[in-house]
This record gives C-alpha cells, structure tokens and sequence, in this order.
C-alpha cells in the first residue's frame, strides 16, 4: 500500500508553473519632424510600406555641396529605414525644370553668348558695361540682405577695377592685342553683371517658339491640381494668373496655414524670394488680394516660357509644381516629405496649403524632415566669397565615399561645416577602419586546419564578445535616435579600438586570435557601412580594392601569388642576414617600399612575425610613402640641427675654457674701475669699493673659470705630448 501511494504521489506531480523574462521594451524609431519640432516616434501610415517624397534640385546651375547636404543625408535616411529598419520605401524625388531662376539663367546665358560672338570693340564694351554698372548701383541702393549686397559690392568694385585697367591701355594707345587681351578680361570679370544688364534690355527677344516643343511632364497635372484648388475656394485668377488664397485657407476650420514655421506668415522678403525674381514686380503683386496670397500658375510674359491652360497662356507656380507630382505618385496623404532647411517657408508652407486645399484633408504630410544648412569653413556659401564648392569640384579632391563619411560623422539635421578639419576626420576614419579590415584579411588568410578555427575561447575572446553585443546594441539606439549616424561611427570606432587592442596583446604573446570572433565584427561593420552607402560594391569584408567591380576578382586572384612573394622575401632576407649580404637586404627593401607601393601592394615586416600583406589604393599608398620621406627628413634635419647645437656649445665652452681667470674681468670696463694682482674687480665704475657680498659672487666665478682652465691647459699639454 505504502507503495502504490509513492506511486500516486509521483504520477500527480505537475510541472511547475513557467515565468517569463520580465524583458525590455524595444526602442522605436524616433525621427525629428518639422511639423512638431521634436522627435516622434515614427509609425507608417499602411503596415511596413513608406511613402516618402522629397525635394530635389532646380536645375539652373551646376549641382554645388549645399545639393550634396540635402542629397546624401537623405540617400543615408532612405537606406537606413530600408535596409536597417526593414521598411519597404518608396522614394520619389523631383526635378524643378520650370522656375523662374531657371528661366531667367537660361536668357541671360543665351543673351551674353549673343553678344560674346559679336566681339564688340573696346569702347562699346566700356560703354556697356559702365551702363551694366549703373543698373547695379540702382539694385543696390534696393538691396538690404546683408550677404547679398556684400556679393554686389564685391562685384561692383572688380568690374571697376578690370575696366580701369582697360581704360588706361585705350588712353595709352597701347598696341591691338594688348587692348584686346584686356578686353577679354574684362569680359569675363563682368560677365555675370552684363548677363543681367543684358537680360533687363534684350530679355523679351530671347526664346523662339520651338519652347513650346518641350512642355514638362506634369503640366498638365498641374493645370487639372490648380483647377480643383480653384474649384473648392481656395484659389482665384486675375489678369492670366492664380493665387492662392491664404486668408480664406487660414480662416476655414479644417485647415492651417504656416504649420512649419507659423511665425514666419507674412514675411515679405521671404515671401518674395519664394515667388521668384519673375513675379515680384509692381503688377504682378497688384494682382493679389492679400500680400500673402502666392501664384498657383503664373501668366507668362515675352521671353518666358508657356503653356495653354483654362487662364491663359503661362507656366506652373514654383510650389504647385511639388505638390501636384507628389500627390499623382503618393495620394491624398505621405508618409515622409524631406528638403532643406532653408525650404521650409515659404515653400513647404505654401506646399502643404494648397495639397491640402486640393485634398480638403489636414494630412497631406505625416513627418516632415528637414536636413541642415551647409557652410564652407563657417561661413555662408556664395561666389562672391570664392568659396563656391560644385560637387564635381569636391570629387576631384575627395572621394564620394570620403565625402560620405563626412556627412556621416554629423547629424542630418544640424548644421555641418565642409573644411580642410571636417574632411581630415572623414579621411583619418576611413584610414582606421581600412587597416582593421586589412589586419582581419590577414588573420583570415593564415594557415590553419578546421579544429583550429574553432579554439576555446579565454576571458580576453570573452569580454571582447560581450563588448561587441554592447556597441551592437549601442548603435542600434543610436539609429532609433533620429537616426545618430554620428554616434554611431564611435561605436563602431570604439569597437575597433577594443579589437585593436586584442589582436596586438595576442601578437605579443605570439598567440593566434580568434578568427571566428574578428571575421564577425568585420562582416557586422561591413554591413553597416553598406547600409549607409559607403561601400556600394559587393565586397565581402571591408572596403573594396580597385575600381568598380573589380575588388572581388582583383583580391582573390592576386593575394596568393602575393603571398608567395612576400614567403620568398622572408627566407632571403633570413639567409641575408645570417650570411651578412647587405645588398641583398637593400633590394628586399626596396621591393617593399618602392616597387610594390606602386601596385598598390603595401608588405609590413614584424620582427620574429610573418610579413604582413594588404592591398591598399595605389595613391593612398603613394602618399603614405611621401608622408614618411617627409617624416624621415624631419628626423634628419632636427638630428642635423641637434648636432650643430651641440658643436656651438662645446665650441662655446672651449672658447671660454681657454680665457685664463685673470682676464676674465678686465673686459668688463663698463662695471668695474680697479682689480687687484689676481685680475679680480675690487671697485665699480663710480669708484666705489665692491662689498662683500659683491667680491664673494665674483671669487666663486673665478675660481670655476680657473677649473675651467687648468682642464683646457691639461688637454692641450695632452695633445702636444702625442
């Protein structure tokens, strides 16, 4: 019985009741919106699936750095969302090809070619340009921005000082090809103020009929957005353009107007800017029922495109032109529209307004991105300032992942400064995270069977593991973060410092590190660096070697040829050494430092340790090579220096060493009037007798010169004798 019931009790026992972990709650991804200045958590509007739409460039000019700022940030942003976060991203940018800048360069650049290929003799080009100078003191005693009226001043006194210099060669009748080179000069040096004096008097002559040929896509959406504007009160024509209506906008219940920058309603100037040079004279203002009210569509006058429309001929407004795009990719509502800062009023305002009024809803834009202002060494961009950066100028000095790293190393959305200190630190990361990879590739390389890739890990593998989930973890904080990309670069810094740390510390101890636990915090860095764009080919581990497409193939087939060659050096320079062949040790070096550099190979010799082999860009190492000459040279010239120093003091002290203690004194008439036998002072010029205090110091001097020299006397004795 006693047994049956142990038998029962055991077949009544259950599992015990099951807690689970008390966790954490996951980070969500929180991005700085415009539209509430602070940081949101970001929540799609249909499942993982992103619309996204943002601004791109007009496209009257050569691209410069200010574009760079806008586009890299936001090709950074798009790829974290997609490729970090998951997201399925729809990314739709435009290209403004009608706007009044566009117009307006297009004329003046057609206009001074014109008068370029008519040569005009000297005189008529002092003329001219005097009379451009005219209309530019006219525009400035108009023009209050600070920045722009320095930029004309500027201007105005270069054109009067290259056309004086063509005046003086006209008075002095130099010969015709003086005159004429300095004409040229000039030509060049106003071209920009005759373009606009051009424009101002020639401009309704310029662009034939055939621009009818070369309607933009959208035009027509455009006439069909700004009619349903019209159509639901919002919008009204007069005199062959429409307006916006901002008073009837503001004042129906549904509707806000200014949601970006709502203190900014009403500002004049920035209103004007946004409505472009084109549309800012007397009657064209005229024609608006309140001075806020901006053109949907604007007639267009001689010289300026257009296109048929229910008003009129004319062109699309600079604002509709974004909203009617989006809105025929994207719907009645976004989930993330992006610029630059300096967009956001007027013309994210009046964007928002009028798709808004299109769509009657107050959600045409959910999050609202901004990226900060560019300047150039911490000031504001402009040709006046000659710090007008294209960013075909910037390749040709950096490369676009170094100016990508750049961009990296600062938040989206602040302010970043492009300088010689900003791209030296894009350069000097790129360099440390280049060398860990190398380093990695060449643990990876080394010999070893398969149990050995799988070692017991000490405390050192450990903790350096553990310190990898950390940052990990710490980046992706950083990217939840309104996406930190800066701080995610010291992360993935940190990290490396710490594998750094441990590979040397296992080198010194002639140990092997772990090969598993190095290959996973490189691949884990390489696959950041491709999420943000910085390694666009398909390279496995780090950045990739040679040009586009080549790295894989490039690598992998000469690395072991390489390997091979450097084995060799190894065992000549060891039978080198042993059999003392100095000449031999002198190729072998110059193998390494002067012929494989120039192959973009670079070797590195560890005493008691197999060489080290890497490829590296050719250039990078060409100048590292430079760098060291340098170094070295500097080395040289200090040691040079050094030297001399040295021979000056002992020269020095020889020269006094050979002054007996009896004339030491008597030169130093100046202070002393009377010495005693010994040539030692006893009185001072005015005939006073020294003091004590005074004759005691003095002795102490003589006596040490007396040291000083029976030691010179004995080494000159010395050296008669041999």
């Amino acid at each position: 019985m006693a047994g049956s019931s142990g038998e029962q009790g055991r077949g009544r026992r259950a599992q015990p009741q099951w807690c689970p972990p008390a966790g954490s709650e996951p980070s969500q991804l929180r991005l700085y919106n415009s539209l509430t200045r602070n940081k949101d958590v970001f929540i799609p509007q249909n499942g993982r699936r992103v619309t996204w739409y943002c601004c791109g460039p007009t496209v009257y000019d050569a691209s410069h750095m200010g574009h760079a700022r806008s586009y890299i940030s936001f090709d950074i942003l798009r790829r974290v969302l997609r490729d970090y976060f998951k997201f399925d991203v729809f990314y739709c940018m435009n290209i403004t090809d009608i706007d009044d800048k566009i117009i307006t360069r297009a004329r003046q650049n057609c206009l001074f070619e014109r008068y370029r290929e008519k040569q005009p003799p000297a005189a008529q080009l002092l003329d001219d340009v005097h009379a451009a100078l005219q209309l530019l003191s006219a525009k400035l005693s108009e023009t209050s921005d600070p920045d722009r009226r320095q930029m004309r001043e500027r201007v105005q006194q270069a054109v009067q000082r290259t056309a004086g210099v063509l005046e003086e060669a006209v008075r002095s009748g130099l010969p015709a090809e003086d005159v004429d080179s300095r004409a040229q000069v000039l030509l060049e040096e106003a071209k920009d103020l005759l373009s606009e004096w051009l424009d101002a008097t020639l401009g309704s002559e310029v662009l034939p009929p055939d621009v009818l040929t070369r309607v933009s896509e959208y035009v027509p959406e455009i006439v069909s957005f700004v009619q349903k504007i019209v159509d639901n009160g919002y919008g009204y024509a007069s005199n062959g353009s429409v307006y916006f209506d901002t008073v009837k906008f503001a004042s129906s219940e549904r509707h806000s107007y200014g949601k970006l920058v709502p203190e900014a309603v009403g500002d004049q100037k920035a209103l004007q800017e946004g409505e472009g040079d084109l549309s800012i004279s007397a009657d064209r203002l005229s024609e608006k029922r309140s001075p806020s009210d901006f053109a949907l569509w604007k007639a267009s006058k001689p010289g300026e495109p257009s296109w048929p429309c229910p008003w009129g001929r004319g062109r699309p407004g600079w604002h509709i032109e974004c909203s009617a795009m989006a809105s025929a990719l994207l719907g009645a509502s976004m989930d993330i529209h992006g610029g630059g800062f300096d967009l956001r009023f007027p013309h994210h305002d009046n964007e928002l307004a009028q798709s808004e009024a299109y769509f009657e809803n107050d959600c045409w834009v959910r999050y609202f991105l901004h990226t900060g202002h560019l300047t150039i060494s911490g000031c504001k961009m402009s040709k006046s300032l000659k710090n007008f950066i294209t960013i075909k100028d910037a390749l040709k000095k950096h490369s676009a992942r170094q100016l990508r790293l750049a961009f990296l190393m600062h938040s989206w959305k602040d302010t970043l400064d492009y300088s010689s200190n900003t791209m030296e630190s894009a350069l000097q990361f790129e360099k440390f995270m280049n060398e860990f990879f190398l380093n990695v590739k060449d643990v990876l390389r080394a010999p070893v069977d398969v149990t050995g890739q799988f070692e017991k890990w000490e405390k050192e593998e450990a903790e350096l593991n553990e310190s990898f989930y950390d940052k990990k973890a710490a980046v992706h904080e950083a990217l939840c973060d309104n996406v930190d990309t800066r701080t995610v670069l010291e992360e993935m810094r940190a990290l490396v410092s710490q594998c750094n740390l441990y590979m040397a510390a296992r080198k010194a101890a002639r140990r092997t590190p772990s090969r598993t636990l190095l290959e996973s915090v490189a691949l884990y860095l390489t696959h950041m660096l491709k999420i943000f764009g910085a390694i666009e080919e398909e390279s496995s581990l780090g950045f990739p070697v040679g040009g586009p497409g080549t790295s894989l193939d490039l690598e992998s087939t000469v690395m072991p040829y390489l390997q091979v060659l450097s084995e060799f050096r190894h065992g000549v320079r060891k039978i080198a050494r042993e059999k003392q062949v100095p000449e031999v040790l002198q190729l072998s070096d110059a193998l390494r430092d002067d012929v494989l550099p120039e192959l973009g190979v670079r070797l590195e010799d560890h005493e008691g340790l197999p060489t080290v082999v890497k490829l590296v860009d050719r250039d990078t190492l060409l100048k590292e090579r430079e760098e060291k000459k340098k170094v070295e040279e500097e080395k040289r010239r200090k040691k040079a220096e050094a030297a001399r120093k040295k021979q000056e003091l002992e020269a020095a002290k020889l020269a006094k060493m050979k002054i007996p203690p009896s004339e030491m004194f008597l030169s130093e008439s100046d202070k002393y009037s009377k010495f005693d036998e010994n040539g030692l002072p006893t009185h001072d010029t005015e005939g006073k007798e020294l003091s004590k205090g005074q004759a005691k110091k003095l002795k102490k001097l003589f006596d040490a010169q007396e040291k000083l020299h029976r030691e010179y006397l004995q080494v000159a004795q010395n050296a008669g004798s041999k």
